[in-house]
């Protein structure tokens, strides 16, 4: 109650937050005159004398108001458009690493370029991140024209672009891009052998266009780079041996859950067994060293129990198929993940083929994280405020609309079946139709909207088929004042150009649009339809000049004709088929409606059979109802029902957060590991030597190895010097007399430890005479890097099989989260150790291979980023030659190539910079014909 007083007094926290912006709004039109005299070239030359400003130490801030200034003074001249007040504050918002929320309509696309001018002028780029190509090449060539005016460099990262175009993408001063090339982009740099062949610059700035969409609803899923894994088909049939020597009392299993768990005499049995077969790495099943082995017990089990054959899935052409458990129906080329495929494959004694193995991945959360600044702007944040804050520290600010919203908002409709509400939707749709009020329905779900289509056909409407160039044509007649024909649009295509044009075209009078999912779009539903649309679809062909220009201004004409009466009718009127699980996809939805001050109504048509009225007590309600006498075709409507509706949306909503939180804490740990890989990898690529940590490497693993086989606090006699020589013979390849060194009179560990570190340096020093320094420079590091690489890819997946494992700590009342903190921790250092070891073992008996393996037997890489709703991998068929090249292919074998013609640059192929240079001259490639590479 007082809350509410203070409120209307003082205003709320939010609208004393705007305020604020206010006198720098006032300081920017008060330059306004003074800019617009200015001549092209003046206002251009601008850009100089900020970043002169900047150079000589000015603040990023203190150039705000007249930076602000200039942009919307070109935006004028470039686009023929003007920032509105609230535009600045919105980019004022955005330059202050926060989220501003702004109603559809109120150009968010034009809002960003405030902001962006400002901290491009600081040279060290700018991401504008949209939700996909589409959006990116639109804005980049739209809002390109402002930057471009004013001197800026402006580049595009779009699916399909090779290395070399990427890079000078990123070397731009603003650059748009979608969220996965990003991610991806990043995945690959490190994955690369050479600083110059990364492609991105350090992450500076990035403002996130549709920032629920990209940083709460598809970062439900991390970004994914794999490839085939090494052939383990025998282990999975040495473990599919073990399984059918279980007796039911050695496992429980819960159908229910579809789970299957050892119970403690099964996990003796199973331990033995593995043990007898050499399977294990040290005595106990779930010693952390045997996480791998556990996973694919596991999965073993899982096959075995919880999988039928002809019901789960059958056996074809050598194959094991999945049946779908909804339609029964065959699925051919889809494969259960994590190893349980192939675990199916060895019970049903086929050929079990490959996994793919993760060889890169990170979360959104995680990427866009390391940028500097970060900043976002949507029409629905406010929901989400709370994990915006949390996760990426970015503050929701909820700008005014420029003019007051004039749409009015109906109370839910409430029916007790689907079948009733959908009777009352289809009476409201014709309604509009008549009265020519353009209609735009939104659903849940792509078979939500074609079931509604399906009812429509049965009510004498007709649906668009796109493939008709008629399609596109208006769907009223603006002279006679007519509809035409009962028709219809269904949109449900993701991320189409062609779909963008049809939401464009919406708000034409009479338009009946379904949609499944309104956010990211990236299009307006402008009343009468969209001119520049509209102009750039039926004009693309004709040429410039005065019939291109009369046509025009007829297509602007008759859209004015079509305004007026789409005004008349009542503006857009928006339909809501159910209430989705947050509030923000509803919100996004009635936002379409009332932009720009247009009137508007939305009305959301509600049943008990709908998904979110079934989980929290439909049957009490339907029960009621009855009870009440509410009729068929009746429904109840009550301002009580969307408070009840908004609370259980808000408890999913906080359970979706927790579940993401907690999800994103396990992958924190995993994103420390990484980014110490990372930055490792970067400083061995940047170093020109790395002999001396090779050295350090090689004279850790005898440190390590002497300690073992001879204790300090032991006696010589105590010293096992044979299992000492034995491992020097195995690491090292080298043959020492240790046995014979530990039966010499006085000899410490000191001295045993100096012969074996004298000895490897020499056997080293031997090789680097043989090959010489420049090749076995190139070699240590390739070497080195490679082997990183290998262990690290080893290292994501057992940590992938621990998380799976790590709850059932729970049960021994141990907290999940810090139990794996800590055995990833160990995991981590026994990388490193591992790292040492391998990398000395290597280079001890290296031999420089001079014939690189065929490039046609190399494998594919694929990038993944799964849809958190539909579970669809977008991005599946995303195969990089180029990539895999990276990935394989060592970049010493690219060395002396005896394919290479001394003059014939052209038969080269890719050279190493530190190579020597086919030409023959003797001097690296960097020195010679590579100097300007």
């Amino acid at each position: 109650m007082l809350g509410a007083i203070a409120r209307k007094l003082f205003g709320s926290a939010n609208d004393r937050r705007v305020r604020g912006y206010q006198p720098k709004v006032a300081a920017i039109n008060a330059l306004e005159p003074e800019v617009a005299a200015l001549s092209d070239e003046a206002l251009r030359a601008r850009t100089d004398a900020f970043r002169k400003q900047l150079a000589e130490g000015t603040d990023l801030e203190d150039l705000l108001v007249p930076a602000f200034a200039t942009v919307r003074e070109a935006a004028r001249r470039a686009l023929g458009q003007r920032h509105f007040d609230v535009q600045l504050i919105g980019g004022m918002v955005l330059h202050e690493r926060g989220i501003a929320e702004m109603r559809t309509g109120e150009g968010k696309t034009l809002v960003a370029t405030t902001t962006v001018y400002l901290n491009a002028l600081t040279g060290k780029g700018v991401h504008v991140v949209t939700v996909n190509d589409y959006l990116a090449k639109r804005d980049a060539e739209w809002m390109g024209r402002v930057y471009k005016f004013l001197g800026l460099t402006v580049g595009i990262i779009v699916h399909g672009m090779d290395d070399d175009e990427r890079r000078a993408a990123y070397a731009c001063d603003v650059t748009y891009a979608t969220n996965n090339e990003l991610g991806f982009d990043y995945l690959r740099d490190n994955m690369k052998y050479e600083l110059g062949a990364m492609v991105q610059r350090p992450h500076h700035y990035a403002v996130v266009d549709e920032v629920d969409s990209i940083l709460i609803d598809e970062a439900r899923t991390p970004l994914i780079i794999s490839g085939p894994l090494d052939d383990r088909s025998e282990f999975y049939n040495t473990i599919d041996t073990f399984i059918p020597r279980l007796s039911k009392e050695d496992y429980d299993v819960d159908e229910k859950q579809r789970s299957v768990s050892l119970t403690e005499a099964g996990m003796e049995k199973m331990e033995q067994l593995l043990r007898d077969a050499g399977q294990l790495k040290s005595d106990s099943l779930y010693d952390i060293e045997n996480v791998s082995v556990v996973h694919h017990v596991n999965q073993g089990l899982r096959a075995h129990t919880l999988f039928q054959r002809d019901k789960d899935y059958i056996v074809r052409n050598d194959e094991v198929v999945i049946i779908d458990e909804f339609t029964g129906r065959m699925m051919p080329g889809r494969r259960y993940s994590e190893g349980l495929h192939q675990a199916l494959e060895a019970k049903e004694r086929v050929q079990v083929q490959p996994e793919n193995q993760t060889l890169a991945s990170i979360t959104f959360q995680n990427y866009f994280r390391m940028y500097e600044k970060l900043a976002g702007m949507t029409g629905t944040a406010n929901t989400e405020a709370a994990e915006f804050g949390d996760i990426y520290r970015l503050e929701v600010i909820e700008i005014p609309t420029n003019l007051p919203v004039a749409r009015v908002d109906d109370d839910d409709e409430v029916y007790r079946t689907a079948g009733e509400k959908y009777n009352a939707i289809i009476e409201l749709i014709d309604d509009c139709k008549k009265r020519g009020q353009p209609v735009l329905v939104g659903t849940t779900s792509i078979e939500k909207s074609e079931l509604l289509a399906e009812l429509l056909k049965k009510r004498g409407f007709k649906q668009k088929d796109f493939t008709d160039p008629d399609a596109f044509r208006p769907l009223y007649d603006g002279d006679q004042g007519q509809t035409e024909d009962k028709v219809f649009a269904v949109l449900n295509a993701r991320h189409h150009e062609q779909e963008s044009y049809i939401v464009a075209q919406a708000g034409v009078p009479g338009a009946i649009t379904i949609a499944t999912n309104m956010a990211g779009r990236g299009t307006d539903i402008q009343l009468g339809g969209n001119a520049d649309m509209r102009i750039g679809h039926e004009l693309a062909d004709m040429p410039e000049g005065e019939q291109r220009n009369a046509a025009e201004q007829a297509i602007r004409d008759e859209i004015a004709k079509l305004k007026k009466r789409a005004l008349e009718a009542g503006g857009l009127y928006v339909i809501g088929t159910e209430r989705h699980e947050s509030r923000r996809i509803d919100n996004q939805l009635r936002g379409r409606s009332g932009r720009q001050g247009d009137p508007g109504h939305s009305h959301f048509f509600l049943s008990l059979e709908d998904d979110l009225m079934r989980i929290f007590g439909s049957d009490r309600l339907d029960g009621m109802l009855q009870r009440l006498g509410l009729k068929e075709g009746e429904a109840i409507v009550h301002p009580w029902i969307n408070k009840a509706l908004e609370k259980a949306q808000q408890k999913v909503e906080a359970r979706n957060y927790d579940i993401r939180k907690n999800l994103l804490k396990y992958d924190d740990v995993m994103n420390d590991q990484r980014k110490v890989v990372f930055e490792q990898r970067v400083e061995l690529m940047q170093d020109e030597d790395v002999a001396e940590t090779v050295a350090e490497m090689r004279h850790g693993v005898v440190e390590d190895l002497v300690t073992k086989y001879v204790p300090p606090t032991a006696y010589p006699e105590q010293w096992d010097t044979a299992g000492l020589a034995e491992e020097l013979r195995r690491v090292l390849g080298l043959d020492l007399p240790v046995v014979d060194w530990g039966h010499e009179e006085g000899i410490a560990d000191e001295e045993m430890r100096e012969r074996i570190l004298r000895r490897a340096d020499e056997a080293m020093a031997a090789k680097v005479a043989q090959y010489g320094p420049d090749i076995m420079r190139y070699v240590e590091k390739s070497i080195l890097l490679q082997t990183l690489d290998h262990l690290w890819r080893e290292h994501l997946v057992t940590l992938d099989h621990l998380r799976q494992v790590i709850g059932l700590r729970g049960y021994a009342q141990r907290d999940p989260l810090n139990e794996y903190k800590s055995e990833a921790f160990q995991l981590f250092e026994a990388m490193l150790s591992s790292l040492r070891e391998a990398v000395t073992a290597q280079l001890m008996r290296v031999e420089v291979v001079t014939q690189p393996p065929p490039m046609d037997e190399l494998p594919p890489m694929q990038a993944h980023h799964l849809d958190a709703d539909t579970g669809e991998d977008e991005l599946l068929s995303y195969t990089d030659a180029e990539i895999a090249r990276e990935a394989t292919l060592a970049p010493a074998a690219d060395a002396a190539s005896p394919r290479r013609d001394p003059n014939d640059p052209s038969t080269w192929g890719r050279v190493g910079r530190n190579e020597a240079c086919p030409c023959g001259s003797g001097k690296k490639f960097k020195h010679c014909h590579g100097r300007f590479a």
